[in-house]
């Protein structure tokens, strides 16, 4: 039968045991990380969520401890009494924070005993993400997590401070709410009460937050659940955290400068890094122009570079063609990687498909010129200029991609992307903002042959561009921002549409006749129609900034209990089918089990 703790209390906790303890009575409690017996003295690693220390048992200094320590094994769960001292000379752990001490053991208590766990609770070890995730309560005992854990809840901490700090409210709002269309499928959830009605589980706050604006509260923000039903990916679960803000009378600029403050501080806080501020500015046309995709990494210099001008009049007809017909040739020049193998290079042909370009091509440049099969088709003079606009040197490995602008920029741009890691352009030490702002308001859809929002229906047009929203939909620029670091879009938002008449507007051009519009977006309207200030706001992906913050892999690895690609929890084994009887009180029936 197990110990009980009685009047045993915990001093400290494992890993806050370090140098300075040394002569003092501690207890500690923890799992049993591993037991070492080398002939007499036993030793055992005591693990808890701040670290690990050794414990040292000598059956000459306590022998019913001694003989209990004979019994442990790892994971058992312990509690015990003693003295710190130093280690011996020659055992000292530099790799440790607790590497310099010792407890030496007066008593133990074992609290409870373990079976053998299906893999070892240790920071390296190697074990398949699912056998993890079924055992996520063991998988959670490991120190990786545990920091990435830990880190997550001090970041949250700091978000709640600084916005504190300006002003900000803490406001929740409905997790069953209406059924709005905001980019992805919804979670629905039948009602019982209201047969044959639905809740929706929000895929954002969007629309509260904006009645809390109109209510006047001013500064609102929200660390909140939202719920998507999409595909998933390494950074996306079906149910995600935002950092959610909104403000009233202010400029995006406004809203720029407090969001800069906030990620600054969180960065030095968390960990130590001092973000330079301003954080650099680039418009959604710059950054598809200079780098083909409106998330670049900035970490490295390779650019893409326009020739379609140059190659108009050429007789390569696949460059000539393309540029003709209003389509891009554009190109990267890839310094000092004339060396890739042809593998290499079909490789790369591979992975530009992936983004609808139809090829890549490819030239080495060498002492003797061009080493390329395109090069017999430009004359010495389109050699010459090509040579000065790409900047190419001998040694350099120039890649190009002629399609539609949208192929050729973002087939290019993923491209730069792959190789800045294939060949470690990017510091994985440094840590590269971008503000990406004046997003197209509009896309228009070739399927259904109307415009669709590029972000939400809300989003505000710049004001400038407002008379275009009759003559021109295509060409009005947006009052839209995202926060880019290294690759990855970590935060955006939008100034709002305040206007009923603009936001009437929009919904028209959107393919939303009054009558939809009353039915989905009523409340909102009528909300705008009672005097609504000026106001915008942003939302961060919390758990996509900690994977960035902790350098995980996966987003699974800063998230409690995360899901699978599946969307499928492996240690609940949620979804999970329901009893007919609950099926039959919410109306509803599943064609999969009529009879």
């Amino acid at each position: 039968m197990n110990d009980q703790l009685g009047n045993w209390k915990r001093t400290h906790r494992c890993g806050d045991v370090t140098a300075e303890y040394i002569g003092r009575d501690v207890c500690l409690m923890g799992w049993v990380q591993r037991r070492r017996d080398h002939g007499g003295l036993i030793f055992i690693d005591l693990r808890d969520r701040e670290g690990i220390v050794q414990l040292a048992l000598d059956p000459d200094r306590d022998l019913a401890s001694h003989s209990k320590a004979e019994q442990v094994r790892n994971e058992y769960v312990v509690a015990a009494r003693g003295k710190v001292s130093p280690r011996p000379e020659g055992t000292v752990n530099p790799k440790m924070k607790t590497g310099e001490v010792e407890i030496e053991i007066s008593e133990l208590l074992i609290l409870n005993r373990s079976e053998t766990p299906p893999f070892m609770i240790d920071e390296y070890a190697e074990v398949a993400e699912s056998i993890r995730l079924k055992h996520r309560y063991l998988d959670l005992r490991r120190p990786a997590l545990q920091r990435n854990l830990l880190m997550r809840h001090r970041v949250a901490k700091t978000v709640r401070n600084y916005l504190d700090s300006q002003g900000f409210i803490e406001i929740e709002t409905p997790v069953l709410t209406k059924s709005t269309p905001e980019g992805a499928r919804d979670y629905l959830v039948p009602s019982r009460v209201n047969t044959g009605s639905f809740y929706a589980l929000p895929q954002s706050p969007q629309l509260f937050k904006q009645l809390l604006m109109v209510s006047g509260f001013d500064r609102y923000f929200q660390i909140v659940k939202c719920f998507r039903d999409e595909d998933l990916r390494a950074d996306r679960q079906p149910e995600f955290t935002q950092i959610d803000c909104e403000l009233s009378f202010v400029t995006r600029d406004d809203i720029m400068n407090v969001m800069e403050g906030m990620i600054s501080t969180i960065f030095k806080e968390a960990i130590g890094v001092e973000v330079a501020l301003p954080m650099a500015r680039l418009t959604y046309a710059e950054a598809l122009e200079r780098f083909g995709v409106d998330n670049p990494d900035l970490r490295f210099d390779l650019e893409l570079i326009n020739i379609t001008e140059l190659v108009v009049d050429s007789q390569f007809k696949v460059f000539a063609d393309v540029a003709a017909g209003n389509g891009l040739v554009k190109a990267l020049n890839v310094k000092g990687s004339a060396t890739f193998s042809r593998k290499e290079l079909d490789d790369l042909t591979d992975f530009v498909k992936i983004y609808g370009a139809k090829g890549l091509a490819w030239v080495k440049v060498t002492e003797k010129g061009w080493q390329s099969p395109i090069a017999k088709f430009f004359t010495a003079d389109e050699l010459a200029a090509l040579n000065r606009k790409l900047d190419a040197q001998v040694g350099d490995l120039l890649l190009f991609v002629a399609d539609k602008p949208s192929v050729a920029n973002e087939a290019l741009g993923r491209l730069r992307g792959h190789l800045g890691q294939k060949l470690g352009l990017a510091d994985k030490d440094s840590y590269k903002f971008s503000w990406i702002t004046d997003f197209p308001l509009f896309e228009y859809d070739g399927e259904e042959k109307r415009h669709v929002a590029v972000h939400h229906p809300f989003t505000s047009p710049l004001v400038e561009d407002i008379p275009l929203l009759d003559t021109d939909p295509g060409k009005v620029r947006a009052q839209a921002y995202d926060l880019v670091l290294n690759g990855s879009e970590i935060g955006g938002g939008s100034i709002r549409i305040h206007d009923q008449a603009v936001q009437s507007r929009m919904f028209e051009l959107l393919g939303i006749d009054h009558e939809e519009a009353r039915e989905k977006f009523g409340f909102l309207l009528d909300a705008l129609s009672y005097g609504a200030p000026p106001h915008g706001g942003i939302a961060f992906g919390l758990d996509r900034v900690m994977m960035i913050l902790t350098g995980a892999d996966s987003i699974r690895d800063v998230i409690a209990f995360p899901k699978t690609q599946k969307a499928a929890c492996l240690l609940s084994e949620a979804p999970n089918e329901v009893n007919e009887k609950q099926l039959q009180e919410l109306g509803i029936r599943l064609r999969t089990r009529q009879k």
